[in-house]
């Protein structure tokens, strides 16, 4: 329908996949993503070996499970990004019902590893955590829904969002898994404002948000214990906060040196929620700014290249996924700072992870898709036409 009102532009109806694959996509994102990961693999090698030999395990166990996983992602990269928009659509509604309803049967067969949340599937040689793979396929549905409901005579898309974005949070907040809950609600309010919400509507939901934060602290011991912890003015130095601060405190700009870190060795969850951490303990500020330097590129990139798509489609799909991959990151190298409070939010590409790392590959393989040049022109085109 677009290409019927607007016209397109000649294709290379020759050219193979690939070369056309490379000439389309946003390089600079790809080249952001691969740092990213190896940089994890390089922070696995230090952060992950004490784990190990606590475990009784082979030093490299974890690393070597972590490329493993990587290569995975990296293949659902490849893989996802040289789909067209229709097909990512297909893809993101498949994968949000499958994922889905492995979040419903999560109470019945789920596990928590002692952590207080039953958060993932165990099947002894691995685990799967369910709301790693909802979020991708969750931005694609809800912005699908908001999309259609632009058509004349569509359907009540914004409605039927808000509905489903209501019922996926609850899930997450029996769990409880409320830091995944805010992260696809703030998704959805990112799509949602970027649709046309009134301001109006965006200050209702913050109160509600607010409010249902409020009845969590009050209603569950384990939100209620990670917020007393992060608003308590006195750190216990035997505690995962008061071990990454120290961290972060004695890496200074610099570092220590590479395999000087000592926080590795008490820090239990240094390889995955607090694995930023480890770097600015052992190579000081300047990786943490490289680091976060890296997902600036892949969003403020990604957000720059969809404001060229007038498709609603593929904008609104794209700029929640940037969004929602972003703010991850945002959140847990926050919880490291004492910034934010404990969320058990892993760092895309960067903390260990099966189920972290593979979906981050997913949610970037369908920004890379929905960023890419495409022969039906920029949206700057409508504008020339009209001169």
């Amino acid at each position: 329908m677009t290409e019927m009102v607007y016209g397109s532009m000649p294709s290379r109806v020759s050219e193979p996949v690939i070369p056309r694959w490379w000439r389309t996509i946003d390089k600079w994102t790809l080249t952001a993503v691969l740092v990213l990961f190896a940089i994890g693999l390089l922070l696995g090698l230090a952060a992950s070996v004490p784990l190990a030999e606590r475990n009784g395990l082979d030093p490299y166990y974890y690393v070597t499970r972590q490329a493993f996983f990587g290569g995975m992602a990296l293949a659902a990269i490849f893989g996802v990004s040289m789909m067209s928009p229709a097909m990512v659509r297909r893809l993101g509604v498949l994968g949000f019902a499958v994922s889905f309803f492995a979040l419903i049967m999560l109470p019945m067969f789920g596990t928590d590893f002692g952590k207080g949340a039953v958060r993932w599937f165990s099947f002894g040689f691995a685990s799967v955590q369910p709301s790693e793979f909802l979020k991708p396929g969750f931005m694609i549905v809800i912005a699908w829904l908001t999309a259609s409901g632009q058509d004349i005579n569509g359907p009540p898309g914004k409605f039927l969002s808000f509905a489903l974005t209501v019922t996926v949070v609850l899930f997450l907040a029996f769990q409880p898994d409320f830091g995944q809950a805010m992260l696809v609600l703030f998704g959805w309010g990112v799509i949602y404002f970027v649709s046309g919400a009134p301001m109006i509507l965006i200050v209702t939901m913050m109160a509600l948000t607010g409010a249902g934060g409020f009845a969590a602290y009050h209603g569950s011991e384990h939100f209620a214990r990670r917020i007393d912890g992060f608003l308590t003015s006195d750190v216990d130095p035997r505690s995962q906060m008061g071990y990454a601060t120290s961290a972060i405190q004695e890496g200074g700009f610099f570092g220590v040196g590479v395999g000087e870190g000592q926080v590795k060795w008490t820090l239990p969850d240094a390889h995955t929620d607090f694995i930023i951490a480890v770097a600015a303990e052992e190579y000081g500020l300047v990786l943490v700014l490289i680091i976060i330097a890296l997902y600036a590129v892949v969003v403020v990139r990604s957000l720059v290249r969809l404001t060229r798509e007038r498709d609603p489609f593929t904008r609104l799909a794209g700029t929640g996924l940037a969004c929602i991959f972003g703010v991850q990151a945002m959140i847990n190298m926050g919880v490291a700072v004492r910034l934010l409070p404990a969320k058990g939010m892993t760092l895309p590409f960067v903390s260990y992870g099966g189920s972290s790392v593979i979906a981050a590959g997913i949610t970037v393989g369908m920004l890379l898709a929905m960023t890419r040049t495409r022969p039906q022109g920029q949206m700057s085109d409508i504008f020339k036409r009209g001169r």
